[in-house]
């Protein structure tokens, strides 16, 4: 899921000043990073006999991080290290992947999402691994039945919406038709699918809620005054109200409200956002071993830590996306202000790899002809 750059602060709702955005611009200049240094001392009960080496290199996008305390934690189990390196966002993240394919540049890949997973599945880039956390994973997280690609988190795309520009006599929206009435104009902002994960996704919503009826729905919405911006922070920092801007309505994530109450300054009760869950497109997070890794057991290792509480709890407060095992604990922000859909919209991930260049490409002759 591209918490890029969208994705996510990208992925995250959260203010400018949000100590997410310092990690991300780290874990972009660090194209290797040590994660955390190995433990001297420790419970090294865990270790499996099959490891082959102390250290196993993880690929991530380059929103990707955790409290180094979870690492170390993996490491005083296992005595293994953890190496990270990032690699743009998740499109680049396969892409680099795909044409390193059996040779990897690491031995775990995290980050490739349902938006690129049959990519990654069609390039052979990865090796069968069924994690026995899986028993703890609901059964609509696992897309791959041979098990390529193991479920860890994932987050929602959704309309947000600023309280207090609606009420009496405008609601705010409650589903995507509500954004082609004219009572609507000129209050919605949306990325671009060629350059924004958040924004592919809005566009994949939509078709699947109209089918072949997407290209009328885009035209509507571009008659109604939508505006387009290259990526999450220039729409929802520019153009949203958030940011000073003049349009109630953006395209952003489940998230953004506990985001927004937890950096707010001064602290605030509740979000100043809401969103409508009925707008959601549904972005899962994977993570697999990687076809001829050089350290295939501590891969295997790694992932099945993956599925542990000390990693899922980990997940909410460090890349504001939800975590996948049932067991987790979520923050007391996101019980109180997150907005998960119960019915998210999805396409197949192979419909997906097959048709995305087309529907952007037509997209673009609709929207910004």
């Amino acid at each position: 899921m591209d918490h890029t750059p969208s994705r996510i602060p990208a992925n995250t709702g959260a203010p400018r000043r949000s100590v997410c955005l310092g990690r991300r611009a780290v874990a972009v200049a660090a194209v290797a990073l040590t994660v955390i240094a190995a433990a001297c001392s420790g419970d090294r009960s865990g270790r499996s006999e099959d490891l082959t080496g102390t250290t196993v290199t993880l690929l991530t996008h380059d929103s990707f991080y955790l409290s180094p305390e979870t690492f170390e934690a993996f490491t005083l189990q296992t005595g293994i290290e953890v190496e990270q390196l990032a690699s743009g966002d998740a499109g680049a993240l396969v892409a680099q992947a795909c044409l390193t394919a059996g040779e990897p540049l690491g031995d775990v890949l995290f980050g490739i999402d349902n938006t690129f997973l049959q990519r990654g599945l069609d390039c052979g880039m990865f090796e069968p691994h069924e994690s026995p956390g899986l028993a703890a994973v609901p059964d609509h997280f696992e897309l791959d039945a041979e098990h390529r690609v193991t479920p860890v988190d994932f987050g929602d795309v959704c309309l947000n919406y600023w309280v207090d520009a609606f009420g009496d006599p405008l609601p705010p929206p409650s589903s995507l038709d509500d954004l082609i009435d004219p009572a609507y104009a000129d209050m919605l902002v949306v990325q671009s699918p060629e350059t924004s994960s958040p924004g592919l996704a809005f566009l994949l919503a939509t078709i699947a809620r109209y089918g072949d009826g997407w290209e009328d729905y885009w035209t509507a919405l571009r008659d109604n005054g939508v505006s387009v911006t290259a990526g999450w922070e220039d729409a929802y920092y520019g153009e949203f109200t958030a940011g000073g801007g003049d349009r109630p309505i953006v395209v952003s994530y489940a998230s953004s409200p506990p985001a927004e109450v937890i950096y707010a300054d001064p602290p605030v009760e509740e979000p100043p956002t809401g969103v409508v869950t009925a707008s959601c497109y549904r972005q899962i997070e994977f993570a697999g071993v990687l076809a001829g890794a050089g350290n295939p057991g501590g891969a295997r290792a790694l992932i099945d830590f993956m599925l542990t509480e000390t990693f899922q709890n980990d997940v909410p407060l460090n890349m504001f996306v939800f975590p996948v095992i049932d067991s987790a604990t979520l923050p007391p922000e996101f019980v109180a202000h997150a907005q998960i859909a119960e019915d998210p919209f999805m396409l197949d991930p192979a419909e997906v790899e097959a048709q995305r260049n087309g529907w952007t490409d037509r997209w673009v002759e609709i929207v910004l002809r």
